[in-house]
């Protein structure tokens, strides 16, 4: 069953990102250049503030060290398409939406694996000692994650954007049962047989939760801040509010093998997308009106 695991967690990333780059064309990039704020604004967001955020919320918290170190971990893995989805759902900037993803796969094969060896610099002096090298992490996230984008990009580029869409189509419907059944295969697959224990740490909900709330109304108010269109403002909401928690959880029970720190994912992942989605529209029905420059 172990066995299964292992092959299954990193196949199932692969195709996520691989659904993610046929939802991309080099034109994409493109657009986004021509009006770098909002991409510029989300991405900074996303790569500094929101860990900082994770950090200063952390610190001081009075939990175990190495979930501290779970929770940097998740912090360090931006976007996903989950983000994607809630911002279709509200109706938002999906294109600045999916360009965040596609570009925070491409600066996360940096940033992983220097977030990894922070944290455990800063919050391992409990006996957490880190697994993998800088490299390793580096090779790993490169496979699993900026190769099979690079190859949706390319597929769309090569057979059209119809072929790419209609392929799409199809992953849309498969691509939230294989993030399901990748959190079902960690909890009961695993080999340490602590999958049933998941209930009794429920304890860091609340450092989980607040973290949701304060990285929503940061990325907002941020956006906001850089007079970024309303809508613009909310898509870089939620994709503060909403972390690649799959991501996390294959490089916690796969390369890490720390099941610890697999817990933080799993947690996050059970109630994200409802408080972000609901965080969103009341952010969009509530909050600004469009009347500032469109960027």
């Amino acid at each position: 069953m172990q066995q299964f695991a292992d092959i299954f967690m990193p196949l199932s990333i692969a195709l996520i990102m691989f659904g993610i780059g046929l939802e991309l064309c080099l034109k994409d990039f493109r657009r986004v250049f021509a009006h770098p704020r909002a991409i510029i604004t989300g991405l900074v967001s996303q790569i500094f503030l929101l860990p900082l955020i994770a950090f200063l919320l952390i610190f001081f918290w009075p939990i175990d060290p190495i979930y501290k170190i779970g929770i940097m971990l998740l912090a360090g893995c931006p976007g996903g398409t989950a983000s994607n989805l809630v911002t279709k759902m509200l109706k938002g900037r999906v294109a600045l939406s999916v360009s965040l993803t596609a570009f925070n796969s491409l600066i996360i094969l940096f940033s992983i694996p220097l977030v990894i060896e922070l944290s455990y610099a800063v919050f391992g002096n409990n006996g957490a000692k880190v697994q993998l090298s800088f490299g390793q992490t580096m090779g790993d996230v490169l496979l699993t994650v900026v190769l099979p984008v690079m190859s949706g990009i390319l597929i769309n580029e090569l057979y059209g954007h119809k072929f790419g869409e209609s392929f799409h189509k199809a992953l849309r419907y498969i691509l939230p049962g294989i993030m399901l059944l990748a959190f079902i295969v960690v909890i009961f697959f695993d080999e340490n047989q602590k999958g049933v224990e998941y209930l009794k740490h429920l304890n860091l909900l609340i450092p989980l939760i607040i973290l949701n709330f304060a990285t929503i109304i940061a990325g907002y108010f941020a956006a906001r801040r850089m007079k970024l269109k309303h809508s613009a403002a909310y898509t870089i909401a939620v994709e503060m509010g909403l972390q690649n928690s799959v991501l996390a959880l294959f490089i916690a029970n796969q390369l890490l093998k720390d099941q610890d720190i697999s817990l933080v994912a799993i947690l996050y992942g059970s109630f994200s997308l409802i408080i972000t989605f609901l965080g969103g529209w009341i952010l969009k029905h509530y909050f600004g009106k469009e009347n500032i420059e469109k960027i």
